[in-house]
C-alpha cells in the first residue's frame, strides 16, 4: 500500500509562492519540512547568483515572495546594515512598496544617492525618486528628474519612460528613433497613429517590433495598402501576418519580397493553405526548387508538392527526390512512400520501404512511430515478446521521440506479464531516469512503489512542496536581472523588449528569457509555449544548448509555474482535492489563462461551461446573476466543485474522474462496458477518443512534473534513480 506523502504541510505555498511568482523573487530552497505557516512568516535567507559573473549572495532576493507587511521590517534592517549591494537592493525595493503605500517622503529618503551606489539601476532610481515627487505635488522637481536621465543615460531603456512622461513631441521623435522596440515607444506610435493614420514608417515599425501585439493585424492591412514599400518591406508584413497565423496574407506579402528559400517557401504554403490558389502554389514551390536546389526549404518544397499531386503515382518522384537530397527529411518521404505503395496494393515496394526506414533512418521520429505501431498490434495479438523486442529500439534508439518514454513502460509491462520480473523493474527504473519528465516516469514511479499516488490514491495526498526558484534570465543585461528578480516586473518586461532585437531569430538564451519575462508579465499561456518550445530546436549546437538548460531545475520550474496559488490553495482544501493535480488540471485547461474561451464557450482557469456553472450555482449558494466565470477566485470555486464532484462519481478514482471533467460521466461509463478497468493503463490506452487519452496523460504528466519538482522526497528520488544510469533490458 502506498505510503502517503505527509498532511501535515499544506501542499501549495499559496501566498509565499504566489508572490514569488507575480512579484518577481528568486527563492532558493531552503531547508527542507517546513509548514506553510513558516514560510510566510520566516525569511529566507538562501543566496542566489545574479549571473555568471556576478556571484554575490542575497538575503533580499527571497523577501520578494513575501508581502510588502511581512517583509518591511527585513528590509529595513538590511537597508541600514552595513555596505553591500544587498543594502542597496533593499533600499530600492523597500522604497518601491512605500510609493505603493504612497508614503513618498520615506522613499526620497532611501533613494537619495542610490544611483550612485546601485549604478546597474541608476535610470530607475532617479525614475522612482520623480514618481515619488509626483506623489507629494512636486511636479517640478519630478519633471527635474526626469531631465536629469535624458542627461545621464541618453541611452538606458529606462529613459524611454522619462521621454514618454515629458510628452513633448520632440521627446516622442527620440523615442521612435532610438529605441523603435520599447513598448512605450509603440504607444506613442498607435497615439501618432490616431492623429494621423497615414504614416506607413510607424506602422512599419510596430510590424518590426511588436508583430506580437494586440491589433497588430490591422496594422499589417493598413500597411499592405501602401504603392510605396520596398522589397525588405514587404517581408517585414510578410513576416508580421505568418507569426500571427495569417498565412493567406502572408503569402501575398512575401510574392513582393526578395526570394529568399524562406520568403519563397512561405509563399507557397501561404498560398497552399489558403486553398485557392493550388496552381500558384505548385509555381511558387517549382520556382523555389529552381532557384535554390539545396536549401532545407526545397526539400520541405517536394514534401508539399507530392501531398497536392493528382493521382498518388505522381508524388513518388517527388518523394524519390527527398530521399535521396534531403536526408533529414528523408524519414518523413520514405513512410509516404510506404504508405503510397500500400494503397496501390504494391506489397514488396512497401516493405522495401519500411525496411529502408528503420535500416537507414532507426533515429527518426518516423521510424519510432513505425516500429510502435508495430508492437501495439504485436501486443493486442498478445504476442508480448514480439512487442517487446519492437518497442525496446525506440526507447534507446530514439530518446527524443515522444514515444519513447511511452515505449519504455510498455517494455517494462509486457515483461511482467511474461513474468519477468527482474526486466520489469530494470524497464521502469529506465524510464524514471532517462525520461524524468513524462507522464510514463509517474506510471513508473508508482509501479515501482514511490510516495506519488495511484489513480485512486492521488486525491487524498497533501504533497509537501517548497517555494520555487526564480530562473536568472540568461540572456539580457544586468539592470534586466537585477529588475526581474526584485520582483519590478512591468519595468523588466519594458527593458528586455528594448534589448531583445532577435525575435525573430531568438537564441536558447534569448527564447527563454522571453518566456520568463512573458510569465513576469502574467501572459502564462504565451510564455509556457515559448519556454516548452525550446526542445524543438534542430541545429546540434542548439539542441546541445537546450540539454544543458534543462538540466537545471529552474527551467521546468518556469515551464511548470504556480500562478493563482492563494486560490487554488483554498478551494483545494475545501474540497479535500490535492493541489497539485488541481494545477495540473488548470495549466491543461487553460495555461493559467483566466479570460480563455473555447469554441464550445468553456471559460477560464478551469475551463467550466456557462450552463455547468448554472448547475452548480445553486448548491455552492451562488447567485446565477453574479456568474463571472472570467474571476480567477469563482472559476476555480466551481472547477473545484465539479472536480470533486467527478470523483465522487467514481468513488475517487482520479483516473475516471480526470477522463470525465474532459469526455462527460456519460462517454466514461461507456467505455467501463468496452474496455474494462482491470488494468488502468491498458484502460488509458484504450480510450477511443485521442483527445481525452491525451488529455489524461497531459494532466497527469503535469501533476507529476509538479510533484517531482517541488516535492522534496521526490525530486531526490527521481535524481538518485537519474544517477544510476539503468539500461533498459533486451528481449
Amino acid at each position: 500500500m502506498l505510503k502517503k506523502l505527509q498532511k501535515k504541510q499544506i501542499s501549495l505555498i499559496a501566498c509565499a509562492a504566489l508572490f514569488a511568482f507575480s512579484a518577481g523573487a528568486m527563492v532558493s530552497a531552503p531547508e527542507i519540512g517546513k509548514s506553510l505557516g513558516q514560510w510566510l512568516n520566516l525569511a529566507q535567507t538562501q543566496s542566489g547568483q545574479i549571473s555568471e559573473e556576478n556571484q554575490a549572495q542575497s538575503a533580499v532576493f527571497p523577501l520578494v515572495s513575501q508581502s510588502r507587511q511581512e517583509r518591511a521590517a527585513k528590509l529595513e534592517a538590511i537597508a541600514n546594515g552595513f555596505s553591500s549591494p544587498d543594502r542597496e537592493r533593499a533600499r530600492y525595493l523597500l522604497a518601491s512598496d512605500l510609493i505603493e503605500t504612497r508614503d513618498a517622503q520615506k522613499a526620497l529618503n532611501l533613494l537619495a544617492g542610490l544611483e550612485k551606489s546601485y549604478p546597474s539601476l541608476g535610470p530607475y532610481i532617479l525614475l522612482k525618486q520623480a514618481q515619488a515627487q509626483d506623489i507629494l505635488g512636486e511636479e517640478g522637481k519630478a519633471s527635474d528628474l526626469r531631465q536629469r536621465v535624458l542627461r545621464e543615460y541618453p541611452h538606458e531603456a529606462g529613459t524611454v519612460k522619462a521621454l514618454y512622461m515629458i510628452a513633448l513631441p520632440e521627446h516622442h521623435d527620440t523615442a521612435i528613433a532610438q529605441f523603435p522596440s520599447h513598448p512605450l515607444t509603440w504607444e506613442i506610435i498607435r497615439k501618432r497613429l490616431q492623429e494621423n493614420p497615414n504614416q506607413p514608417q510607424l506602422r512599419l515599425i510596430l510590424a518590426k517590433y511588436a508583430y506580437n501585439q494586440p491589433g497588430i493585424v490591422g496594422v499589417l492591412d493598413q500597411l499592405t495598402k501602401q504603392p510605396t514599400l520596398k522589397a525588405e518591406e514587404w517581408e517585414i508584413v510578410g513576416t508580421a501576418y505568418w507569426e500571427n497565423n495569417q498565412f493567406a496574407k502572408a503569402a501575398a506579402a512575401y510574392a513582393k519580397a526578395p526570394p529568399t528559400p524562406r520568403n519563397l517557401y512561405r509563399t507557397g504554403r501561404g498560398l497552399q493553405v489558403g486553398g485557392k490558389e493550388r496552381e500558384k502554389a505548385i509555381a511558387t514551390y517549382n520556382q523555389l526548387i529552381q532557384k535554390f536546389p539545396d536549401a532545407n526549404e526545397t526539400g520541405t518544397a517536394l514534401l508539399r508538392l507530392a501531398e497536392m499531386a493528382r493521382t498518388r503515382k505522381d508524388a513518388l518522384p517527388y518523394l524519390d527526390q527527398v530521399i535521396a537530397r534531403f536526408p533529414q527529411q528523408a524519414s518523413r518521404a520514405l513512410v509516404e512512400k510506404a504508405r503510397i505503395f500500400q494503397g496501390l496494393n504494391d506489397q514488396n515496394s512497401a516493405k522495401q520501404a519500411w525496411e529502408l526506414l528503420i535500416t537507414k533512418y532507426g533515429n527518426s521520429n518516423e521510424a519510432a512511430e513505425y516500429r510502435w505501431n508495430i508492437a501495439k498490434d504485436k501486443a493486442k495479438a498478445k504476442d508480448y515478446a514480439a512487442a517487446w523486442e519492437w518497442a525496446q529500439p525506440i526507447a534507446t534508439n530514439n530518446p527524443q521521440s515522444i514515444l519513447a518514454p511511452r515505449a519504455g513502460f510498455w517494455v517494462g509491462k509486457w515483461a511482467t506479464t511474461l513474468g519477468k520480473e527482474q526486466e520489469a523493474k530494470a524497464a521502469y527504473e529506465y524510464v524514471l531516469s532517462q525520461f524524468p519528465y513524462s507522464y510514463y516516469a509517474w506510471r513508473s514511479a508508482t509501479i515501482l512503489g514511490l510516495n506519488v499516488g495511484n489513480f485512486n490514491s492521488v486525491r487524498q495526498l497533501q504533497p509537501e512542496v517548497v517555494p520555487l526558484q526564480r530562473a536568472i534570465p540568461p540572456a539580457g543585461s544586468e539592470t534586466l536581472k537585477e529588475l526581474y528578480l526584485l520582483g519590478q516586473d512591468r519595468d523588466a518586461w519594458l527593458q528586455w523588449e528594448t534589448e531583445f532585437l532577435n525575435k525573430m531569430q531568438p537564441t536558447v538564451a534569448e527564447q527563454f528569457t522571453e518566456g520568463l519575462m512573458r510569465l513576469a508579465k502574467g501572459d502564462n499561456l504565451s510564455g509556457i509555449n515559448i519556454i516548452s518550445k525550446l526542445e524543438d530546436r534542430e541545429t546540434p549546437e542548439e539542441q546541445a544548448q537546450y540539454e544543458t538548460l534543462s538540466q537545471q531545475v529552474t527551467y521546468w520550474q518556469a515551464r511548470y509555474p504556480f500562478p493563482y496559488l492563494q486560490e487554488i490553495a483554498k478551494w483545494s482544501s475545501e474540497r479535500q482535492l490535492n493541489p497539485l493535480l488541481v494545477t495540473a488540471l488548470m495549466r491543461q485547461e487553460s495555461m493559467f489563462e483566466s479570460q480563455i474561451k473555447s469554441v464550445a464557450g468553456a471559460t477560464g482557469l478551469m475551463q467550466v461551461m456557462p450552463s455547468t456553472a448554472e448547475w452548480i450555482a445553486p448548491k455552492i449558494k451562488l447567485d446565477t446573476k453574479s456568474i463571472n466565470l472570467e474571476d480567477p477566485n469563482q472559476n476555480i470555486k466551481l472547477g473545484t466543485w465539479y472536480m470533486d464532484y467527478t470523483h465522487q462519481q467514481y468513488n475517487n478514482n482520479s483516473l475516471l474522474a480526470i477522463a470525465s471533467y474532459n469526455a462527460g460521466p456519460g462517454n466514461v461509463s461507456r467505455w467501463l462496458r468496452t474496455i474494462g478497468k482491470t488494468d488502468p493503463d491498458e484502460f488509458v490506452e484504450n480510450i477511443p477518443f485521442n483527445e481525452t487519452k491525451n488529455y489524461v496523460r497531459q494532466v497527469f504528466g503535469n501533476y507529476w512534473n509538479y510533484l517531482r519538482l517541488y516535492n522534496p522526497e521526490i525530486s531526490a528520488k527521481v535524481a538518485k534513480y537519474s544517477a544510476t544510469h539503468p539500461q533498459l533490458p533486451q528481449q
